[in-house]
């Protein structure tokens, strides 16, 4: 893994916290296993960073996902939507509940540093995983042009969960032309995540831990 001892922090770096939310952790409908364990340690990455911005899952009532709106199906089913293969979830993240908010355990700071929340998977019959872009491959969320405009050039990467919206969205990072780096210790997974490493591997994306990032970095 890299160090930061030979690339050090840069002005044109930033955090993407994925979808730190309340349904995927502790007690939540979609609860990914430890996942409140990324909350710490998502709090102490943000005093290192000028630069965060935060996604969030906001999907409506009767999202082609949701399990709920395939009656007969079962969780985590597989089915074929328009785009393709989708799995259907426990309805999650459903606009305006409690369950979509963020974990009330993250710091001020965070907040204070994010620049963006970006909600993701809000068009009913498109699901989102990654925040660059939907699942049908086409519909773009706009954040490559924003970091583009900003200048960001490097994208550090933690939340939940790492087999599913972290890793595709540092996967569309690099095909966006960023580099992405995912601070593996500040995800969590929801299944096996070999996959996900092989394709790490094979299109560029770094990982380190979270304590790679100094204090006193900034």
């Amino acid at each position: 893994m890299p160090t930061l001892a030979s690339n050090p922090m840069r002005d044109d770096d930033l955090l993407l916290v994925i979808d730190v939310q309340r349904d995927f952790c502790l007690g939540g409908n979609l609860a990914v296993p430890d996942g409140d364990a990324v909350v710490p340690l998502i709090n102490r990455l943000a005093a290192h960073f000028h630069h965060i911005v935060l996604t969030q899952d906001w999907h409506p009532a009767g999202h082609a996902s949701f399990v709920s709106s395939h009656p007969g199906a079962k969780p985590f089913d597989r089915i074929e939507l328009a785009y393709g293969p989708q799995t259907l979830w426990p309805d999650h993240c459903v606009q305006q509940t409690p369950g979509a908010e963020f974990h009330s355990g993250l710091d001020e700071i965070v907040f204070q540093r994010t620049e963006l929340i970006l909600r993701k998977g809000f068009h009913r019959q498109i699901d989102s995983y990654s925040a660059f872009v939907e699942n049908d491959k086409q519909t773009t969320t706009g954040l490559a042009g924003y970091l583009r405009e900003r200048g960001f050039r490097r994208i550090f990467l933690a939340g939940l969960a790492y087999d599913y919206c972290v890793r595709f969205s540092a996967v569309d990072a690099v095909r966006a032309g960023f580099e992405a780096v995912v601070l593996k210790d500040a995800c969590r997974a929801i299944g096996p995540f070999d996959e996900t490493e092989r394709q790490f591997v094979q299109v560029g994306v770094k990982q380190m831990q979270s304590e790679e990032i100094p204090a006193g970095c900034r």
